[in-house]
């Protein structure tokens, strides 16, 4: 297979862990004989940097280009001050928006080698396998009006609009339940529906959208209780589907489960094939360059880009069972090591998958 892929390192410890996902791919160009041409763009803080722009027109015309899109991560200190009027996090939210991609994957899967690695007791991990589905492009990062302003007595104020509309919700919700089919057949539907008149519509719309999939079991969880039942019962959980504020905070608290945040993976989908692949965490700035971050969220970025953008099973089946491998045989990063252990940097935990790989 020939296939374009468009690199955007961004900020941070992006550039690190995303070389660790070139490394996976030009491992299984080798190993399977595919030709894969990867474009490097610019996003985020060294977009502002050298364009003044956090997601500039060259980036956009590449993506336009490529069949998916690698990204390592968004975040730089220097633009935190909230009243700049230009910051590396409107890049991101762009890029999805340009993309259409309003479905975000986010799997979380315990793998037995790092049982220990997570705080949660071991007899309540047991078993636990879920797939949020966060609906990316609505909600309140993106609803109008938004702003901030000053009274005329002086006191500040600010808005955010959470918006849905019935068409965002279904198209989202049919992600869900199609995933749902592939696995264990059961979807969560998360809202704030006894406070909130988007999670009514939400509620309703997923309610609509359910009886289409008969086979399919639904539930709602309100969105506090879901918070609970993530930490208490979270092998009962199998597809999750959910509006973006309430994915975001969820998946963070989620990728505790598997041990640390570097160890998720994501996927960005739209109608199309192509997607945008991402690992859940940041920037993490204080540590860019030191070759100590757990690139393991980036290369099973790399995997979900196989499966869903180019169809190759096989090849993405290989990357995850390559981890899974590299764990077992006792190699940890600084995030997921235990007590009083040695760990091994970005790039020694890259080679030691690849090698797997390839074996």
């Amino acid at each position: 297979m020939k296939a374009t892929i468009t690199l955007l390192p961004g900020d941070g410890i992006g550039p690190d862990v995303l070389a660790e996902g070139v490394k996976v791919l030009h491992a299984v160009a080798a190993k399977y004989g595919h030709q894969f041409t990867l474009n490097e763009a610019l996003i985020g803080g060294v977009a502002i940097d050298r364009t003044g722009n956090p997601l500039p027109p060259a980036t956009l015309a590449a993506i336009e280009q490529c069949d998916a899109v690698l990204l390592g991560a968004v975040g730089d200190p220097k633009y935190d001050d909230p009243a700049l009027p230009v910051r590396p996090e409107q890049g991101l939210l762009a890029l999805r928006k340009s993309m259409g991609v309003y479905a975000n994957l986010r799997p979380v899967k315990v793998l037995p080698a790092l049982v220990g690695s997570s705080a949660i007791k071991t007899e309540v991990l047991a078993g636990t396998d879920l797939v949020f589905v966060r609906e990316l492009t609505g909600g309140v990062y993106f609803g109008q009006p938004k702003g901030r302003g000053r009274r005329e007595d002086g006191e500040r104020w600010a808005v955010d609009t959470l918006s849905y509309t019935e068409s965002e919700v279904r198209r989202v919700s049919h992600v869900a339940f199609k995933l749902a089919r592939s696995r264990r057949k059961k979807v969560t539907s998360v809202d704030k529906a006894n406070v909130l008149e988007s999670s009514r519509l939400w509620r309703e719309v997923v309610v609509e959208v359910a009886k289409e999939y008969p086979d399919v079991e639904l539930e709602h969880v309100l969105v506090d209780a879901c918070s609970m039942a993530l930490i208490r019962r979270p092998s009962s959980f199998d597809v999750l589907v959910t509006e973006n504020m309430f994915g975001d905070i969820l998946t963070d608290e989620a990728s505790m489960l598997a041990g640390s945040m570097g160890m998720l993976p994501s996927a960005s989908l739209g109608d199309g094939r192509r997607g945008l692949y991402e690992p859940i965490h940041g920037s993490a700035p204080k540590y860019a360059g030191q070759d100590r971050v757990n690139p393991i969220g980036t290369i099973l970025s790399v995997a979900l880009l196989l499966r869903h953008s180019l169809g190759l099973e096989a090849e993405a089946t290989a990357i995850e069972r390559a981890v899974e491998a590299a764990l077992a045989d006792g190699y940890r990063t600084a995030d997921i090591a235990p007590a009083g252990a040695a760990p091994i940097g970005t790039r020694a935990m890259g080679d030691r998958i690849v090698e797997r790989l390839l074996d």
